[in-house]
Formats: structure tokens, sequence, C-alpha cells
């Protein structure tokens, strides 16, 4: 098992919370209401994610948590959430190994991350 300290949360701070670019490149692609609606499911989808993954048993459910990894990287990189989807892939990445210590310190800056970006979308 990988332990807390294999993995290191603290290297996706070096991410900026938030690219505003990323979401203004959407909002080209399908207009500023388009993309307001579809941020706001982003946001309701990844507080139910985020919840999900602290209620998920790690030792019984590694394959499910690397999928939901995997899709949260992938819409937060949408959105321009750079640290949280650099945590989420670390978190997809590593899901088989980790063990329980490195796994909560996983989520608590995933949770970090996502409140920083949000705070930065105002």
């Amino acid at each position: 098992m990988l332990e807390a300290a294999t993995l290191s949360p603290e290297t996706s701070i070096a991410e900026p919370p938030r690219d505003p670019a990323a979401f203004e490149a959407l909002v080209r692609e399908i207009g500023r209401d388009g993309a307001c609606e579809v941020r706001a499911v982003f946001w309701s989808e990844t507080d139910a994610r985020l919840r999900l993954f602290g209620d998920l048993a790690l030792a019984q459910q590694r394959a499910r948590i690397e999928r939901e990894a995997h899709s949260l990287k992938s819409t937060a990189r949408t959105f321009g959430y750079q640290r949280l989807a650099a945590l989420a892939l670390q978190l997809e990445r590593n899901a088989a190994a980790l063990d329980e210590a490195g796994y909560r310190k996983l989520l608590e800056a995933m949770a970090a991350a996502y409140a920083a970006a949000r705070e930065q979308d105002g």
C-alpha cells in the first residue's frame, strides 16, 4: 500500500486553483448561458462526488473510486479547475495502492482545491 507520505498533494498546490481562460473557451463554444448552466451542473455533481468519496470504503471500492476520480479529473479540466484536476489524477492513478491515510489526505486536498476554485469563481 502507498502510505500518505508517498503521495504529495502539496505538489498539486503549484497548480493554480482555477484557470479562467478555460471557462471563457467554453463560453466561446456554447455561449455564456450554456456555459453557466453546464458549470452549475458541474458544481452540483462535484459537491455530490466529493461527498461520495468520503462515504466509499477504500478497501472494497477502489475500482469505483478510480472511475469517479477519472470523471472528476476530466470535468475539472474542462472548467479550468487545475489543482482539483491534478489531485483527482493522483487519486485515479493511485486508488489501487493507497492506504486509508493517503486516501483521506487526498480527499482533504481535493475539497480544499475545489473550495479555492469556487471562491475564485465568485
